[in-house]
């Protein structure tokens, strides 16, 4: 049997536990899926309480999902070598700038036939320029890597609203089960093998989102949001055809694609942080911090 372990970090990953809820359901719905469900979280007080153990003992996320109750067989973890060494499949969720650190403690501590699967947007800086989290994550984990991006806003997750995701994955040995522990009553799983271009698009998007925030900002009118976001798409395929040649034209107009895009430059928090920062005295850092935007 398959035992799965969501690794959950901090407070911009509410996202994170969306889909731990998501996999902890289908974990007892799948015969061939060990029921309990690991789930990393730091070991941080939250109003006088251990979250880790408001997770356990009232199944909440008292800091980043308050208003929903979580499945009992999802089984919080302060340990990270503790929540991963026995499990086949290792769902990241955590800021891009702790990942090395995270897959250093984790080599040669977990099942040398695990598979990752990624959930964080973002390159890593290196010396020769950048590199996709998914490629970190296999060169220090030594293990293959997935991705799974998408229109999916963790608040119409777990209200079981439509949602939809692509799942970049190039082991078609793996695909049934990744689709299976992913997909929910509402969220729609599609699975291709440009792994790579469904990467990339999770990231640049968010530039675009941005882009449109300034628009909103300074009161543009919607033909030139429509504009920004046909003209972004453009240069997105321009770049990843220049920088990861032989990605497939049909993968930019997946969900991870042109849906995901549509979505951000609409309802995402990059977007507001932009328009906030055209409309108020903060900065990019001080809008960054606030957990509500003015």
């Amino acid at each position: 049997m398959l035992q799965l372990s969501p690794l959950i970090m901090d407070a911009g990953l509410t996202w994170g536990t969306a889909v731990a809820k998501v996999v902890a359901e289908n974990a007892i719905r799948l015969e061939d899926v060990e029921n309990r469900v690991n789930l990393f979280v730091y070991d941080e007080i939250f109003e006088g309480k251990r979250l880790s153990e408001t997770i356990n003992q009232h199944h909440i996320n008292s800091k980043y999902l308050p208003y929903v109750k979580l499945p009992e067989n999802l089984v919080a973890f302060t340990d990270l070598v503790e929540s991963a060494k026995y499990a086949d499949i290792i769902v990241f969720a955590i800021p891009s700038k702790h990942i090395i650190d995270f897959c250093k403690t984790l080599l040669g501590k977990i099942k040398p036939s695990a598979l990752a699967v990624s959930l964080i947007k973002g390159f890593l800086p290196t010396e020769g320029g950048m590199e996709l989290i998914s490629h970190t994550i296999t060169k220090y984990l030594k293990v293959p890597c997935a991705v799974l991006v998408g229109v999916n806003l963790a608040s119409e997750i777990v209200a079981n609203k439509f949602c939809e995701a692509t799942l970049g994955c190039r082991d078609t040995k793996q695909t049934r089960i990744l689709k299976e522990i992913f997909k929910g009553p509402s969220l729609r799983i599609v699975v291709v093998d440009d792994v790579d271009c469904v990467e990339v698009c999770g990231l640049l998007k968010n530039i675009m989102a941005f882009g449109t925030g300034l628009l909103d900002g300074l009161d543009c009118n919607e033909n030139i949001r429509s504009a920004l976001i046909r003209l972004g798409l453009l240069e997105m395929m321009h770049f990843i055809d220049i920088f990861f040649p032989g990605s497939k034209l049909g993968t930019f107009f997946e969900s991870s694609g042109l849906s995901d895009l549509i979505t951000v430059c609409y309802g995402s928090r990059n977007r507001r942080i932009a328009e906030a920062y055209i409309r108020t005295d903060y900065t990019i850092e001080q809008l960054e911090g606030f957990q509500y935007l003015p």
